[in-house]
């Protein structure tokens, strides 16, 4: 995979990323800047954090708007004007999207579109972060984009899935009706730097209860599957998307075809963090999926894209993040309020 692709394509272009304090939306922002895009991120800092902006001052046009997609300042937004929007608003972990599940489902559903609308409004290209769960518990294996899903409607993860695959109608309706040109990925398991270390999701667990010598908790057995992707390779597969051509509208699987058991994942944890942890078993949540694998054909021929860093050399990288944040006091690097004023002031 030519990891030049798309280099300095956005010069003179301004991108837009809501969710963009969180994860993966501050790891899209700082791609962006490298390839020369003025970048917007609009977040509502409920799991987004400030924090995650800090790297990218100094590295090119960032401004900060402290939003809801759900409910947006319309006054703000009047007259906003965009080349790309890339919604990527919504918690993805099972511990924060269940807490409020109707805002969960607003989220994906109302926020969309209100992205909708204002790429309408832009002329903006729209780039949709949907996800793995629209597979439910699959009974076709590999998933291939092809596959509609076994989704439980009324299980706790429904606010999710359901919300996201009424996300993707949205968007596609939107194309249909209006013209909008959209990109819809569904996004696989993804880790590394910035994950939030009590988010609930596997690998940010394993590694900080590694790094503590406690107990590491495992859902069930630990046979069910994941395929875990690393935060770089994801975002490439997300540039490359937006910038493909106008015909190719996904869905498109991005993801890592490398299918491992949590147990192995946890094992290999153990291995390279030195951990004298030991495993604990708890029951498996309810509809949580017992494999999950993506068919990444489609992203390699229409994209040129596969994912590059290993499982090994993904968790290095993570494990020495996570050891860095842990030894500095849990990502205590100053108040989001002044930080606020950092980013804000670097768009001037």
């Amino acid at each position: 995979m030519d990891g030049s692709n798309g280099k300095r394509n956005g010069a003179g272009k301004r991108a837009l990323v809501t969710g963009g304090a969180g994860f993966l939306g501050s790891h899209l922002c700082a791609r962006l800047l490298e390839d020369g895009y003025e970048v917007v991120a609009m977040d509502n800092l409920a799991t987004g954090s400030m924090r995650n902006l800090r790297p990218l001052l100094g590295r090119g046009l960032i401004q900060f708007i402290e939003q809801d997609v759900v409910n947006p300042d319309e006054a703000q937004l009047a007259g906003f004007r965009a080349d790309r929007i890339f919604n990527l608003a919504c918690c993805a972990s099972p511990l924060h999207y269940q807490a409020d599940p109707e805002k969960t489902i607003r989220t994906c559903i109302d926020g969309s579109l209100n992205m909708l609308h204002l790429a309408r409004q832009s002329g903006a290209r729209i780039f949709l972060s949907s996800t793995s769960e629209v597979y439910g518990e699959p009974e076709v294996h590999p998933q291939m984009e092809s596959y509609r899903g076994s989704v439980s409607s009324i299980g706790p993860r429904a606010c999710y899935d359901e919300g996201k695959r009424c996300a993707e109608a949205a968007f596609f309706d939107y194309h249909r009706v209006h013209g909008t040109e959209i990109k819809v990925a569904r996004i696989f398991n993804t880790y590394g730097p910035s994950m939030q270390a009590d988010d609930g999701r596997v690998v940010s667990n394993l590694i900080v209860q590694a790094l503590r010598n406690e107990p590491m908790t495992i859902n069930g057995d630990g046979s069910q599957t994941r395929s875990f992707c690393y935060v770089d390779d994801l975002i490439e597969g997300i540039v490359r998307l937006m910038d493909s051509p106008a015909e190719v509208t996904g869905p498109v699987n991005l993801g890592n075809p490398s299918e491992v058991t949590v147990l192995q994942l946890s094992t290999r944890i153990i291995e390279l963090t030195g951990s004298r942890s030991k495993l604990r078993h708890r029951p498996m949540p309810v509809d949580d999926p017992t494999r999950r694998c993506p068919d990444i054909t489609l992203a390699r021929q229409s994209l040129g894209w596969a994912p590059q860093v290993s499982l090994d050399e993904g968790l290095r990288r993570t494990i020495a993040w996570f050891e860095e944040t842990l030894a500095n006091g849990h990502l205590d690097l100053g108040t989001d309020s002044l930080l606020q004023m950092e980013i804000n002031s670097g768009c001037n």
